[in-house]
């Protein structure tokens, strides 16, 4: 796990039942700037996270057991304090916006998780045969903008995991 990944999932700590500090990570897959994880928490939770990564910066999917899907944004170069929380639009290529309604920004990164199964189906899917992804404020100014390139064969390795973990039983043992 790289340091400043340890940094971001301490943030998420205190936010929406997050687990605790990853104890474990299995790489799953890798591709271009993309890699997909097993996560293990030291408290025996887990999840599955899909990253493509630039230098101090990344755009994470998370996927839980009970199928929450949460998106994160990060960059050193952001310090929200604690807890605050923003309305945010995301596009994928030239494609209808999505709006993250009270997206919390902890720390250096923006957690947003989606808010119903076929909404997230489809934001994954978007994702999946995107080429850029554009975080941009409620009022669509450019914030960061995320290479989605390799992201196909990934999300298809996130979504098995996320399958996988659906069930009662640690996949990653």
């Amino acid at each position: 796990m790289r340091l400043w990944q340890v940094g971001a999932i301490a943030g998420l700590v205190g936010f929406a039942a997050m687990p605790a500090l990853a104890d474990t990570t299995d790489v799953l897959y890798e591709y271009k700037s993309w890699m997909v994880e097993g996560v293990t928490f030291d408290d025996g939770t887990y999840a599955c996270l899909a990253e493509v990564t630039d230098p101090g910066e990344s755009f994470s999917i998370w996927a839980f057991p009970d199928k929450t899907i949460r998106l994160q944004f990060y960059s050193q170069d952001w310090d929200f304090g604690e807890s605050d929380t923003a309305n945010l639009e995301v596009e994928v290529d030239h494609r209808s916006p999505w709006t993250l309604t009270g997206a919390n920004l902890t720390q250096n990164s923006v957690l947003f998780d989606l808010p119903d199964q076929d909404q997230s189906v489809n934001f994954v899917l978007e994702v999946a045969k995107g080429s850029t992804l554009h975080l941009r404020s409620e009022a669509g100014d450019k914030i960061r903008d995320y290479s989605l390139s390799g992201s196909s064969a990934s999300i298809q390795h996130l979504i098995d995991c996320g399958n996988s973990i659906a069930g009662d039983k640690n996949p990653f043992n």
